[in-house]
């Protein structure tokens, strides 16, 4: 079978699964390189690279820019090339450039396509409006997903609870989700009994006055279809406060989502030269690359802590003589 065709079998079946990856593909290369355009590989979460993209250097620079994607969320054109900086030769917009002093020559362009589990709306009821919420399930880019027994656990990866039953054991799925710690709970009742029914759950005054109701924003909503819009869009905005607030340092009001929980957003275009690794790289101490900081990259266990390596040949060249590289 042919290597990218059992890469695809492998991501689909990552993907059923809900397991995050990404998908690197060269697109292309420009001799003399190792890669050629259409190889590809799986980058996984713990930096396990499966597939072909290059030589170890290359695969060390795709390997630290894909945990990066994998925590925006961003697809991202990685550009890998020999020497310094050009000056006067700012990127395309989107595109990241890594100087490898390990190439031989050539560079590689690699398109990095993350691929995370959506997150997921939890609906408990029977009522039109969760029928109707149900029916947006994927549109935008929610999971929603519908809980049948009052004590059914929440999901994994619930962002969100709605409860739309006509008054069916409402209250102990409601306490159950704030328990939890669902980031938005949602309940849909009127403007007069909704408050009622928050105020006999049995847990503290901060977790009821994270309950949404009567769920939803107010857009002059009168259908099924209408209402459910309306709470995704405050599920949207939920989620897109709580992003700002942790951008700014501010812890999250009550009922936002985590910063865990925060969408895709925009990658700005830098340059990252090989002796200035990124906030969540390491330094190779012998050529100056930023490498992951994970265990699939080559390392070193010293007294001071582990060492990381682009490759195998800078690992050796460290265990020679470990005193030449000595910071």
């Amino acid at each position: 079978m042919p290597a990218h065709l059992d890469l695809a079998g492998r991501a689909a079946a990552l993907s059923a699964e809900g397991t995050p990856f990404v998908w690197a593909t060269v697109v292309r290369a420009h001799r003399p390189t190792s890669a050629k355009a259409g190889d590809s590989a799986i980058v996984m979460a713990d930096g396990e690279v499966d597939g072909f993209v290059g030589g170890e250097c290359a695969e060390a620079s795709v390997r630290a820019q894909s945990l990066e994607v994998l925590a925006t969320g961003e697809t991202r054109l990685l550009r890998v090339a020999p020497g310094e900086e050009a000056a006067g030769e700012p990127d395309e917009d989107g595109v990241v450039t890594v100087h490898n002093p390990c190439l031989s020559g050539g560079t590689l362009e690699i398109l990095l396509e993350p691929s995370v589990p959506q997150p997921v709306v939890a609906v408990y009821g029977g009522a039109p409006i969760a029928a109707a919420l149900l029916r947006a399930d994927r549109l935008f880019g929610l999971q929603v997903r519908v809980l049948t027994d009052p004590d059914e656990p929440m999901p994994p990866g619930a962002v969100a609870l709605v409860v739309a039953s006509h008054g069916r054991d409402e209250e102990p799925v409601l306490t159950a989700a704030l328990r939890a710690g669902v980031p938005y709970v949602g309940l849909v009742a009127s403007r007069r009994r909704g408050p009622a029914v928050v105020g006999s759950l049995d847990v503290d005054e901060a977790q009821r006055a994270a309950v949404h109701t009567p769920a939803g924003l107010d857009i002059g909503a009168r259908t099924a279809a209408e209402v459910a819009l309306s709470i995704l869009a405050e599920i949207v905005a939920s989620q897109r406060l709580s992003s700002s607030q942790a951008g700014a340092g501010v812890e999250p009001t009550a009922g936002a989502a985590p910063a865990g929980a925060e969408p895709a957003r925009a990658v700005p275009t830098r340059t990252v030269p090989a002796g200035a690794p990124g906030p969540a790289a390491a330094r190779d101490p012998v050529c100056g690359m930023a490498v992951a900081p994970v265990a699939a990259s080559p390392h070193v266990e010293t007294t001071a802590g582990t060492v990381y390596f682009c490759g195998t040949g800078c690992r050796t060249a460290y265990l020679d003589n470990p005193a030449a590289y000595a910071s």
